[in-house]
């Protein structure tokens, strides 16, 4: 029998991570990690196939370490998915609703379920993660406790849930990066949209940000996102990740990226992609 290609996520079993793999790439075996480094790693070394990472959330924002991991990283960017996330509220069973007073989960999450809670009247108890969260309330079981974790969660650790979907916007969607060690993946296919994903150092010379860009502007390229990091903890060496829309073959992808070469010491692609679907969502 021939063993199941794994894909490497961060948290535990049960998490959004988990669900995101298990929706997306069904014929693989989701590989839990403490760690985002220690999930790039797993690819990094062949142990798994895949990697699914989030990297940023329609509320909290960017998720701040994996961009600081991505270059260094040695693997490439072959997909995006965005997942819309629901919390449930789940119990040990025959827990009552009434009878719970804290709220185990991570506070990313809890601070997601503010009006639910606050309706609830509970108290807050700080997790690493959902997931850990449901699977410590299964294994130390107190009828005055709940957990907020994903659905996947409380079938894997046998919880029940009291509340549903109990997130305060029903916006709240978290995108992923699908990462490979192969450092040449296949291309998307013709006529597909696509994304191209890219770092770049710029040279220390006045305007050198403004006449980088400009390339971008003057082509026609749409630029979806522009992120400034640290680089080493050097104040003076920013780096930035970027994404525009189009192939780096396409002719004004080419003449802008030209452009970008001029006024930068460092630029790198991490990654030629399909856009997802939901990038047209209303």
């Amino acid at each position: 029998m021939t063993a199941k290609p794994r894909i490497a996520f961060q948290g535990d079993l049960g998490a959004n991570s988990d669900e995101a793999c298990r929706t997306y790439f069904p014929d693989y075996e989701p590989v839990p990690h403490a760690a985002f480094d220690e999930a790039f790693e797993a690819v990094k070394s062949g142990d798994c196939q895949l990697g699914m990472i989030p990297v940023e959330n329609s509320i909290a924002g960017r998720v701040a370490d994996v961009h600081h991991l991505l270059p260094s990283s040695g693997l490439k960017i072959i997909g995006e998915y965005f997942k819309p996330i629901h919390f449930q509220l789940m119990v040990n069973p025959g827990t009552r609703l009434e009878d719970v007073k804290t709220v185990i989960s991570m506070p990313i999450a809890t601070s997601q379920c503010r009006r639910t809670l606050k309706r609830l009247g509970v108290k807050m108890e700080p997790s690493s993660d959902t997931a850990a969260s449901a699977n410590a309330l299964s294994r130390n079981p107190d009828p005055s406790k709940a957990a907020i974790a994903p659905a996947l969660a409380a079938q894997l650790y046998g919880l029940e849930i009291v509340m549903r979907d109990i997130e305060d916007e029903a916006h709240n969607t978290t995108r992923f990066l699908v990462m490979t060690a192969d450092p040449t993946p296949p291309a998307p296919a013709a006529g597909v949209d696509c994304v191209t994903s890219f770092v770049f150092r710029v040279r220390n010379i006045p305007a050198a940000l403004y006449k980088a860009m400009g390339g971008f502007a003057t082509n026609g390229v749409n630029m979806t996102k522009l992120e400034s990091y640290m680089e080493n903890g050097v104040f003076a060496a920013t780096f930035f990740y970027a994404e525009v829309d189009g192939r780096p073959d396409d002719p004004a992808v080419a003449r802008a990226f030209e452009e970008l070469n001029f006024f930068s010491d460092h630029v790198e692609v991490l990654g030629v992609f399909a856009a997802d679907a939901f990038r047209n969502t209303p």
